[in-house]
């Protein structure tokens, strides 16, 4: 899941950010879980989720975002490692409470941050 990745990529899309202000989760929401069309999902608090840069991605490089970078939208995490940017994204889910995405049930971190070297738990 670590094993590469390339910093200077150029996405776009929306930013989450204008997702929740049109969402409106009431105060007790703290969490989102990121479904993909593969059956795969991951968590992220909600404020992680809506640090500026997090964007629902829909471009590459200034082309439709392929297949096999997560196409047609991928949530795109840049700050957290890259399990947390879940591809083929499907639906997003707004909690009160936390539940583990299917690399956090395997041991991976919750919160995933490669600042602070959070990969395993």
């Amino acid at each position: 899941v670590t094993t590469w990745s390339r910093l200077d990529l150029a996405w776009a899309g929306i930013p989450f950010t204008t997702l929740v202000d049109l969402v409106r989760p009431t105060e007790r929401v703290g969490f989102v879980i990121a479904h993909g069309a593969d059956g795969y999902n991951t968590n992220l608090s909600l404020e992680d989720a809506t640090t500026e840069d997090v964007l629902l991605a829909y471009e590459l490089q200034g082309q439709p975002l392929p297949l096999e970078h997560g196409g047609p939208l991928r949530l795109l995490v840049p700050q957290r490692y890259a399990w947390k940017s879940a591809k083929f994204l499907r639906r997003l889910e707004f909690r009160v409470e936390d539940a583990p995405g299917y690399w956090e049930q395997r041991g991976y971190h919750d919160r995933g941050d490669p600042w602070q070297e959070e990969r395993y738990r």
